[in-house]
């Protein structure tokens, strides 16, 4: 029969696509719901199924569509059994219930508690008006339909900590994959690139620190240029978004250069990390891809000591942890640790977070033979 995943919304780009995409993968004859898709989903192992929220004004507008998305996964019907339910969820895709299979076994992955609801301070999108005004009913809403969420497994300790704060309940860790394997053993990334992507990289100054992220506000893009400058090394910025034109003035006014490349396929973004020195990274993520692929061209991290980067940069091996980077000397000290790193050791220890391992995970996590392959594959292009 096979089994059914839920997620959210399928977003053009993303580290939650990126696990849903290794859940197609790993679990064959399996099928995708969402709410809806923002992109083509032709790459996926499974075929998807958008919710009656995709056929109205409200698809894609995520804000006004919140009131409507716990109701849409409580109701939803099928014609068909499903052996389990997967569900990936960094909201509230956990709330899913079949009314058609109501004792379908469910295994909830876990990003994350609804950012907006619970930690509305570790993300902006959470403290306007209206969030803050339905925020309360939400979180009651939220944490009632948590105790039906079946078996959970959080995407790091970080993450596992926030369960247990939000929803008073226990989950394993089972940390996403990364095609760490793929990325390392592919050689020289900037071979690969087009012809376009390969002149903007050999203008690229020859040493640089990267920043790389959608360019929103709690990624902290800002922090990678005030970086550069304490250190006194150029800054390139990867990435696109809401927030590029006060980075840009940020970039005019400082002492270092500052070069934004845009939107970059995979392999521009790998050869982007294989050249820089180190990979700064100041948000607080729940786990945080990026970090693992930087690590897996051996290429060190420059991290915050809380959030998933902790779980993933080991000082004086991956990469060094910060306290405050907004502390000049504590940059160049971080900046002086990275420098002499091997980046062998890095590449090897980035393996214990390969997809592999996530596959395996999975399928100890939900009791299932799978028979699946063990070694990952690159199976899609993002763009961030």
């Amino acid at each position: 029969m096979g089994g059914l995943i839920v997620h959210e919304w399928l977003a053009s780009s993303g580290g939650s696509e990126k696990v849903v995409e290794e859940m197609a993968l790993a679990l064959p004859n399996s099928e995708i719901r969402c709410l809806w898709a923002e992109s083509t989903t032709d790459h996926l192992a499974a075929p998807v199924q958008e919710s009656w929220l995709a056929k109205t004004p409200l698809r894609g507008r995520k804000a006004l569509a919140m009131p409507f998305m716990s109701p849409t996964w409580t109701r939803m019907r099928t014609s068909k059994e499903y052996d389990w339910m997967l569900v990936s969820s960094h909201l509230f895709a956990h709330h899913a219930r079949l009314k058609d299979q109501p004792d379908v076994p469910k295994f909830s992955y876990i990003h994350t508690p609804g950012r907006y609801i619970w930690t509305p301070e570790m993300d902006p999108r959470g403290n306007g008006r209206l969030a803050r005004a339905v925020a309360p009913y939400l979180r009651h809403r939220d944490l009632a339909a948590s105790r039906f969420s079946g078996k959970l497994a959080a995407n790091s300790h970080f993450i596992q900590d926030r369960i247990r704060e939000c929803w008073d309940r226990d989950a394993s860790v089972l940390h996403p994959p990364v095609q760490v394997n793929a990325i390392a053993s592919a050689g020289d990334w900037s071979d690969l690139l087009s012809p376009a992507e390969a002149r903007v990289f050999h203008t690229l100054p020859s040493t640089f620190v990267l920043g790389a992220s959608r360019l929103v506000a709690y990624k902290r893009l800002d922090t990678v240029i005030e970086f550069g400058a304490a250190t006194n090394i150029p800054v390139v910025i990867a990435g696109s978004g809401p927030e590029a034109a006060r980075l840009k003035v940020q970039a005019d006014a400082a002492p270092t250069s500052v070069t934004f490349v845009g939107k970059v396929s995979d392999a521009m973004l790998y050869a982007l990390y294989q050249r820089a020195l180190a990979l700064i990274f100041p948000a607080i993520e729940d786990f945080g891809i990026m970090p693992v692929e930087a690590m897996a061209v051996g290429t060190p991290v420059i991290g915050p000591m809380t959030g998933g980067v902790a779980e993933t940069v080991v000082e004086g091996v991956s990469g060094w942890r910060m306290f405050d980077f907004e502390d000049r000397s504590e940059m160049a000290s971080a900046l002086s640790h990275v420098e002499s790193l091997s980046p062998e050791a890095c590449s090897e220890y980035a393996m214990k977070f390969d997809a592999s391992v996530f596959r395996q995970g999975l399928e100890t996590w939900m009791g299932l033979n799978l028979g699946i392959d063990p070694e990952g594959a690159i199976t899609c292009d993002r763009q961030i």
